[in-house]
Formats: structure tokens, sequence, C-alpha cells
């Protein structure tokens, strides 16, 4: 923790001439965009395994057909399906498992009163009025919604639902170009109706975190949900 401490202070010093007070959390989102470009080629990697999935659908559908009325069957068959084409339906996860360390290294950095037996002075530091170690409760608290760090998370708070409304409008899209194709009688595949209706409402989610984590983790939180709209846009388009 205290060299990861130590790598945020030094990236918020080389950014304090071009930010000033805002150099830490420069350099939260500097730091963000670094993650996200290290973890790029996953997601090209998913986004050639989306489109291989989506070319797989034809001979699904057949197993579909063929073993509708066995869904133990079906499973296994299209799993044996994946695995002599050599596709996995897991890789689009890979991208998000692979930020959460550094999603619980800002949360816990910025958790914490010390670092390595000393203060943890990355807690004096504010985006704007907001210090960086509080959260959405403590700006309520601190002036209220319309308070100078209420605004903060207010801006936070628009520009993820923004992002939300981007993802949700895409999915709809991708969805009913693709949707879930029946197994037997009209019934979907077990579980599948269920994703469906809950996928396109996943960004929201983000939301919540933004609110109950500290103000730093919210950037990193943001940054990398606009940039992952931003870049399966261009990967999937």
């Amino acid at each position: 923790m205290s060299v990861f401490a130590d790598l945020v202070s030094r990236l918020a010093d080389l950014l304090t001439p071009l930010f000033g007070a805002t150099a830490a959390a420069a350099a939260i989102v500097l730091f963000t965009a670094l993650v996200r470009l290290l973890v790029h080629p996953l997601s090209r990697a998913a986004a050639r395994g989306q489109k291989a999935r989506q070319e797989l659908q034809p001979k699904i559908a057949e197993l579909r057909r063929k073993h509708g009325r066995n869904p133990e069957r079906l499973q296994q068959a299209v799993v044996e399906l994946h695995r002599e084409e050599k596709v996995s339906p897991l890789a689009g996860c890979l991208p998000g498992l692979f930020q959460l360390p550094a999603f619980f290294l800002l949360y816990h950095l910025f958790s914490n009163t010390t670092i390595g037996g000393h203060a943890n002075e990355l807690l004096s530091h504010q985006l704007l009025a907001a210090p960086l170690g509080d959260r959405w409760a403590d700006a309520l608290g601190d002036g209220g919604a319309l308070g100078p760090a209420g605004l903060v998370y207010l801006a936070l708070f628009l520009l993820v639902a923004g992002v939300a409304v981007f993802n949700y409008r895409r999915t709809k899209r991708m969805m009913a170009a693709d949707p879930v194709a029946p197994v037997a009688d009209g019934q979907a595949v077990p579980g599948m109706g269920a994703m469906s209706k809950v996928m396109p409402f996943m960004s929201f989610f983000t939301l919540v975190t933004v609110a109950v984590v500290p103000l730093a983790a919210a950037l990193y939180v943001v940054t990398s949900t606009t940039w992952s709209a931003v870049e399966r846009a261009a990967l999937y388009r």
C-alpha cells in the first residue's frame, strides 16, 4: 500500500503544474487510463470472442432444436461446441476482473487515515471542493446536495447517468439484433430470459458504487466506465 501511495503522490507532483490543487484527482484519472491501456488487449480479445459467439448462433439454434426437451444435454452440447470452436463464453468478463485490484487499491488507500505508520497525506487532496477521501454522505452533511462538494458529486452522477443511458440504448439494440433463441415450445434457455431483462440496466448500478465509495475510487469508476463505453462502441461497431 505504501508503494502505491507513493506512486499516486509522484503522479500528483508531476501534474501539479498543470492542475494545481486537483493534481491528485488528475493523477487518479491518469492512473485509470494507464490501467485501461494495459487491459485493452483483453478488451479486444473479448470483442473478438463476442463476434465469434455471434457466428456460432446458427449452430446453437440447431442444438436447441435438437436437444430442446433435454436442458442438461443442451447445456453440455453448447459447452462442447464452444470448446471445439475455441470460444470462451467468459472472455467478456476478463477486462472487468483484471481491473478489480486497481479499484480496491484506491478504495483502501483513500479509506485509511494512516499508510505505513504515517499519516495519509493523500486525504488532504481534493477535487475542487470535495475531499478525495470523503463519500457522498459526507458531502450531503457538509453543505447538502447543492453545496460545493455536493455539486462535484452531482456532476459525476450526471456523467455516469449519461454513459449509462448510452450503454442502455446500445445494449438494447445489440440484444434486439441477437435475441435469445427459444429451446422448444417457445421457451427460452433457462435463466437467459431474466438475464436479457437485467443486462440493459447494469450500467445504472454504477451510480450506486459512485455514491458509497470514497471520491478517489468513484473517480476511478467514472473514468473506467466512460472509457469502457467509448472502447466498446469502437470495438463492437
